[in-house]
């Protein structure tokens, strides 16, 4: 299916064989996500990307039983807090988030960042191999991670991540990772897809053309570029109009314009670290 077909009910086929819908909304930072989640999943988001250190696992499982959509048809992420790196301490953080979500299984678990060592790292990636092959999560993935931590499994003669879940959008484009991902079948996830609202006078103009505004401009541009955008927002409101770029195309001229807005590690605005030793 072409990415300019793509409806919210849209996935893309991960290389465990699962399913990953292309758009889902993000809840860092929120810490009372259930509204924002219920809004989400009633205006057609099947995807909610949750991690152990936004403390808010617990909301998204209530969120997601009521919303009396069933289990299998949502997707949910977590990721393994970076303490908690290591085999058994990483088995025993995937047992908590299945407590704490009250699910019999998570779609997808992360390594939220490379920030420990080389040693711990292949630890907690073994330990999630493990708890996919029992049935605890169904695909496993990684966010934050460089060539060269992603490399670091595959000298280990490991199993490839089904996903690298970076900061991404036209200011840091993170052009090296997303190089090693696409030639290694690693789906590139897009954290902060919206800047952060910190837009400049080029997306706002290339926006108005579209009648949409910025956040929706950014989230498609993410879409045409072949990421999961993954934009988040509190508000109920906010959370559905994000999600309403599937009437419009990015024509190829603004496409590159706003490709040319790069600047690389210096137009990351979160802590982006993907160059950890």
């Amino acid at each position: 299916m072409s990415r300019l077909t793509f409806t919210i009910s849209s996935s893309v086929k991960l290389s465990s064989g699962y399913d990953i819908p292309v758009v889902g909304l993000g809840v860092y930072q929120n810490s009372d996500c259930s509204p924002a989640c219920i809004a989400a999943l009633k205006h057609g988001y099947r995807h909610i990307d949750s991690a152990r250190m936004y403390k808010n696992e617990e909301q998204v499982g209530h969120a997601v039983r009521e919303s009396g959509i069933p289990r299998g048809d949502v997707f949910v992420t977590s990721k393994i807090n970076n303490p908690e790196h290591g085999y058994d301490s990483t088995l025993a953080a995937v047992d908590d988030s299945l407590k704490k979500f009250g699910f019999d299984y998570i779609d997808l678990m992360l390594i939220h960042s490379p920030l420990s060592d080389k040693e711990r790292r292949l630890q907690t990636w073994k330990a999630l191999i493990e708890a996919k092959k029992q049935g605890k999560v169904r695909s496993i993935g990684v966010s934050n991670y460089g060539p060269k931590h992603l490399e670091e499994i595959r000298e280990a003669g490991l199993e490839t991540p089904s996903v690298n879940q970076v900061e991404l959008h036209p200011f840091c484009q993170q052009k090296e990772i997303v190089e090693y991902c696409h030639k290694h079948d690693i789906v590139v996830e897009a954290y902060s897809p919206l800047i952060r609202g910190k837009w400049n006078d080029k997306i706002v103009d290339i926006a108005k053309k579209y009648n949409k505004d910025p956040a929706q401009l950014l989230v498609r541009w993410s879409l045409q570029r072949g990421f999961v955008p993954l934009p988040k927002s509190a508000q109920p409101s906010r959370v559905i109009t994000n999600a309403d770029v599937f009437d419009f195309e990015i024509s190829e001229e603004d496409m590159k314009a706003l490709d040319a807005l790069d600047r690389g590690k210096d137009g990351a605005i979160t802590w982006n670290p993907v160059d950890a030793p």
